[in-house]
């Protein structure tokens, strides 16, 4: 008798084990999503078995944040903008020096005029190999820096032209250009202290503030006029080979800000121009 009860126990036992099995889940990890399902069917409170139809319930889809990176970085960065500059210079003490020159009377001396922008067609262009971003605190302080090349077009609505024999100077040409630019190129490495309000959304916003370096790698005035055609003339112009600049970035969304202001003198101290480019515009990256 009691081998018979015995046996019947472990029956129970074992179909009570089978019944839990039921109850199992899966777990499924596809990138930031997990899927938990539960195996079997559930019993509803007559003690029939549920349909498939009715056990929709019994999975769960549940979106989990991506692991943060201590370290990221961000190929090939565009800048579209529009260049200006801030012009302090006396131009009474410059018109004394050696820089400005009067090639024929009639023309006049260099001046404020001389240096009139078409702000419109004024122009900053620059192209970023990389941006590397450092988690300093919880990814919501970092610090960015990268490696660049700051392209800025002043375009202007006057005579003046650059000549650079047998030294760099200045003078207002005789005649009309359809085009006069002088192009500075830079190449560029930029610090920021970034703070990132939302980590874990990238459609958060963002802001920037720091500094960047540039060194000065290519220099030219270019025209295009009737009487001469398009001419080019490369050379420093007596330009500073070192540019640091004061630059920020807010980021809303999808959308990118920037802006860029010379600490320095654009000209050296020989000039007597005391101009401070700046720029602002678009950033097309991803963060």
């Amino acid at each position: 008798m009691k081998r018979i009860v015995s046996m019947v126990a472990m029956v129970c036992i074992a179909l009570g084990s089978n019944a839990q099995s039921t109850q199992e889940t899966d777990t499924i990890k596809v990138g930031n999503f997990v899927i938990i399902k539960k195996k079997g069917s559930e019993e509803n409170t007559t003690g029939t078995s549920k349909s498939s139809r009715d056990n929709y319930n019994l999975l769960r889809v549940e979106r989990r944040p991506a692991k943060r990176k201590n370290l990221s970085t961000n190929w090939w960065i565009l800048d579209l903008g529009f260049a200006n500059m801030r012009d302090n210079t006396n131009y009474g003490f410059a018109q004394a020096g050696s820089y400005f020159k009067t090639l024929r009377p009639q023309d006049g001396p260099v001046n404020e005029n001389s240096y009139r922008l078409n702000r419109g067609k004024s122009s900053n262009v620059n192209l970023w190999f990389f941006m590397q971003k450092l988690n300093i605190s919880k990814n919501v302080l970092n610090l960015k820096y990268g490696l660049g090349l700051e392209m800025y077009n002043f375009r202007y609505d006057s005579k003046i032209s650059y000549n650079n024999d047998p030294a760099p100077y200045v003078f207002n040409d005789s005649i009309s250009f359809s085009k006069n630019k002088l192009y500075a190129g830079y190449l560029t490495v930029p610090f920021m202290i970034n703070i990132n309000t939302t980590p874990d959304k990238r459609k958060g916003f963002s802001f920037s503030a720091g500094v960047s370096a540039g060194y000065l790698i290519s220099s030219s005035n270019k025209q295009i006029s009737a009487e001469r055609g398009k001419q080019k003339e490369k050379a420093d112009f007596y330009m500073e080979p070192f540019r640091l600049a004061a630059i920020g970035e807010v980021g809303l969304g999808p959308i990118r800000l920037y802006g860029s202001y010379s600490l320095n003198k654009m000209q050296k101290d020989i000039t007597r121009v005391e101009q401070f480019p700046y720029a602002i515009g678009v950033r097309l990256s991803t963060w």
